[in-house]
């Protein structure tokens, strides 16, 4: 099934980065081997040209937490943290910050009738939750150049295979590589 049948015109899109062995995060959910990597040319990776294209971002509670508190604030985008408990009142000059309790069918609805169209979807079982529901159009994956060993894995099981497109990949001068997949219909 195709979010575009299902919910207009709807993408939903991955960007993110793993270690080489595919771990999103440190065993402790720690990035600090994210920030280790060399970057001489102050790059952002094409991040922001992807953010450029976004309307709106889902993220789990988990990374929300981690990076509430960074400054200055990545997002100029209405973000939604999937959260059970956690109820978001931002006191700081951020953007839209608003915690919902939905499934990602009941999410990708919600954002529909609010007129979002081009979602970004963040944080490990935020990611495997729409994937679980065939609900992703869109993965640029980073690898960074280091093994980890152990640590929060990008991707969990699913019951059915996932076919995806390779795009393309670019190559950084820091020995990142980044990949753009598209899901095949």
């Amino acid at each position: 099934m195709c979010i575009q049948v299902l919910f207009g015109f709807m993408r939903m899109s991955i960007y993110i980065a793993t270690s080489l062995d595919g771990f999103i995060a440190a065993k402790d959910g720690s990035l600090e081997w994210l920030t280790k990597l060399e970057n001489p040319e102050g790059s952002d990776f094409g991040f922001k040209d992807f953010l450029r294209r976004i309307d709106a971002i889902v993220m789990g509670r988990n990374t929300y937490e981690f990076i509430k508190d960074y400054r200055p604030w990545p997002y100029d985008k209405p973000l939604f943290v999937l959260s059970s408990s956690l109820k978001v009142k931002s006191s700081l000059p951020l953007p839209e910050v608003e915690s919902v309790h939905l499934n990602a069918r009941e999410l990708l609805s919600f954002l529909e009738k609010r007129g979002f169209q081009n979602i970004y979807i963040d944080g490990g079982k935020t990611i495997n939750s729409f994937l679980r529901e065939d609900l992703v159009d869109e993965m640029i994956i980073s690898r960074v150049p280091v093994i980890l060993g152990d640590g929060i894995p990008l991707f969990g099981k699913f019951s059915e295979i996932k076919y995806f497109k390779h795009i393309k990949t670019e190559v950084f001068s820091n020995g990142l590589t980044k990949s753009h997949y598209i899901k095949l219909s």
